[in-house]
């Protein structure tokens, strides 16, 4: 293997541009498409190490800017790193913290040298250009590290699709639209584009770590062609489509994606980050995406959510109170092959028990993995409407 990670293309779809690959890296390889649990700051809330691997994990994903914040990039340099600090030996990618300048933009104020943050931990005031965030994921160690960018809204007014129990999101939205919406979005092409090459002069770990590179633009054509142009021009060993979980609608995500993902180099993985539902994942492997991340299946597992091959479960609820079947009958998953039914999940969540989001949060997990493996039978045998039919959510969500 030459340089920090190796991607190979093992089959191509014979009905579009999905293919199937896997990524080699120091840390070991994961098969593509891939869906990257994540672990923002150093853990997969509530689950081991090991039984995040059984569960099919083969990649996970850590966040830059929240262990900037606690316990600090320098510690965990000084433990061997984010392998050797969480336990987990398998590859690791880091986010920039680019994407908090779009989530926490009620508390931020961003300029052409960064962003500057109030700590969620403390209080203080925490500057992150693009060459600190370079230098944090070094310290960090991680296989993939992102360059830092600027993530605007994708839209100019009022979203329904963000997160309704995180309003912060609405307020950040509201703050960085202003008056002109596609200059907001022109401006952050143009300094994404300027930062990545500040990232590239930054990168002291090369031939370890390899850096991706995200292209903008949000849901106008014109400026994501612009954006391709700018970051694919520059070599690197991946691209990312970013600003595209932060409010959209799937009709909305999968144009945009329908759009930038033909456009990346086809030899380099093609990762959309943030996203997210079924439906989503689907429709961005069909147009040729490799990797995913999302916080759904835990986030929603520790809140009594339940991901289905036929929609989303909220287990809280009455109709569940004396119900003796598991979450879902063919599903292999710890909380599904152990009898747990949902009338005990339910329990543990009316009882107050964290019992309940572990499980919840093991089957989430499965579920995603499940899917992907599916999804990967798919392109292998050209078998789109069969996959459809094993996973009537692709349609209800």
């Amino acid at each position: 293997m030459t340089g920090p990670v190796r991607f190979e293309i093992e089959h191509t779809c014979a009905s579009g541009p999905s293919r199937l690959g896997r990524v080699e890296t120091l840390h070991g390889s994961f098969q593509t498409p891939v869906f990257m649990p994540v672990g923002t700051k150093g853990t997969i809330k509530g689950l081991l190490p090991a039984v995040v691997e059984d569960l099919g994990s083969e990649i996970i994903l850590n966040n830059a800017y929240h262990l900037l914040l606690r316990p600090g990039d320098e510690l965990v340099a000084s433990i061997g790193g984010v392998h050797s600090f969480m336990r987990w030996d398998r590859p690791i990618l880091t986010d920039s913290g680019g994407f908090q300048a779009w989530s926490m933009a009620d508390h931020n104020k961003l300029d052409d040298d960064g962003v500057t943050f109030k700590s969620i931990v403390d209080g203080a005031r925490i500057h992150l250009s693009p060459e600190r965030s370079i230098e944090i994921q070094n310290n960090l160690g991680a296989d993939i590290i992102m360059a830092f960018d600027d993530c605007p809204p994708s839209t100019s007014g009022p979203s329904d699709h963000i997160d309704a129990n995180r309003p912060s999101l609405g307020r950040a939205h509201q703050k960085q639209v202003g008056g002109d919406h596609r200059q907001r979005l022109a401006d952050a092409v143009d300094r994404t584009a300027r930062w990545l090459e500040r990232c590239v002069a930054a990168h002291r770990r090369p031939d370890e770590q390899a850096l991706f590179g995200i292209v903008q633009g949000g849901p106008d054509h014109d400026l994501r062609k612009r954006s391709i142009e700018q970051i694919t021009n520059i070599d690197l060993p991946g691209y990312a489509i970013g600003g595209v979980a932060v409010g959209e609608s799937s009709e909305l995500i999968a144009e945009v994606v329908g759009l930038t993902a033909p456009h990346l180099p086809a030899d380099r993985p093609r990762y959309l980050m943030g996203v997210g539902y079924e439906r989503d994942i689907v429709a961005a492997v069909r147009a040729g995406v490799d990797m995913f991340d999302c916080v759904l299946p835990t986030r929603n597992g520790r809140n009594g959510g339940v991901f289905t091959k036929t929609g989303r479960l909220q287990i809280r609820n009455a109709r569940f109170r004396e119900d003796p079947s598991p979450i879902e009958a063919d599903c292999d998953c710890p909380a599904c092959l152990g009898g747990f039914s949902r009338a005990y999940l339910r329990h543990l969540f009316m009882a107050g028990e964290m019992l309940g989001g572990i499980l919840l949060s093991l089957h989430n997990i499965r579920h995603f993995h499940r899917l992907m493996l599916d999804i990967r039978r798919a392109i292998r045998d050209d078998a789109w409407s069969s996959l459809a039919q094993a996973w009537p959510v692709l349609d209800a969500s």
